[in-house]
């Protein structure tokens, strides 16, 4: 059951999780199992997570281009598309390396745009957050884009078509991991969880793989800080309280918009 849930869902899933969805199909089997001896069983059959490390940055700020304020410095979303967060992550091929440019909503967490190319300039960017407008729910909504101060998302053409699209921008000022904590985790899991890590045999396979691994984070993963529902459903549905990956983060201020 494990390896074929892992199979559908993604090959790092925890254990927590796969005793949340697992469960009922543990009692429909007349398996008798709790958590704590789940645990020992993933243990002893060898199937817990190991720890990995990612190393390879892909944002450059040593650029001419305007850098925006931090607009949400301190503060969480309370609903869907009130802040999207952006990043770039690389997937490598044995042709090269390509890049994968993510939209996502920091209040479901799903993924609205995303882009895969084998080049690192702005129209990867801007074509995934096209996706993204596109894909809205909300358009009504007033909605923020925060990101890094990469090239990219400081170039006039990315930062034009945002606010031509309404869109206030917002920027980290600072190294801090949880400036920018939703999109860096998001880019971890797409890569560790569903083979965007091992070197892929080429570009049009790197596409296929993304797609099908946006539709599982998106429609089929279940995510903690989400209480163990879907980001597609939470979007749809917001009626959960946000939580930050920062630490110490209780009574964060709501934002503004």
């Amino acid at each position: 059951m494990v390896k074929d849930y892992r199979k559908k869902v993604g090959s790092k899933t925890g254990g927590i999780k796969l005793y949340n969805e697992l469960k009922q199909d543990f009692i429909d089997a007349g398996i008798k199992i709790g958590r704590d001896k789940f645990y020992r069983f993933l243990r002893v059959n060898n199937l817990l997570v190991p720890k990995t490390k990612n190393y390879m940055t892909t944002t450059n700020s040593n650029h001419m281009y305007k850098k925006y304020k931090n607009l949400i410095k301190d503060h969480v979303p309370t609903r869907p598309e009130q802040l999207w967060v952006s990043d770039i992550t690389y997937i490598k091929t044995e042709d090269g390396h390509n890049y994968l440019a993510l939209v996502t909503d920091a209040y479901s967490k799903q993924i609205m745009g995303y882009k895969l190319d084998d080049h690192m300039r702005t129209s990867l960017c801007k074509d995934a957050l096209a996706m993204a407008i596109k894909n809205r729910k909300y358009p009504e909504q007033k909605l923020m884009h925060h990101s890094d101060r990469g090239f990219q998302y400081c170039n006039p053409k990315y930062t034009d078509f945002a606010e031509s699209n309404k869109i206030t921008m917002s920027m980290t000022e600072q190294y801090d991991p949880y400036e920018n904590a939703v999109a860096e985790r998001i880019n971890r899991t797409l890569k560790y969880e569903y083979g965007l890590k091992q070197t892929i045999k080429n570009k049009d396979l790197a596409q296929k793989l993304t797609d099908q691994a946006v539709f599982i984070y998106n429609n089929l993963r279940t995510h903690f800080s989400l209480n163990l529902r879907k980001p597609a459903d939470v979007h749809l549905n917001p009626d959960i309280k946000y939580k930050s990956y920062r630490k110490n983060s209780v009574n964060l201020p709501e934002l503004s918009i």
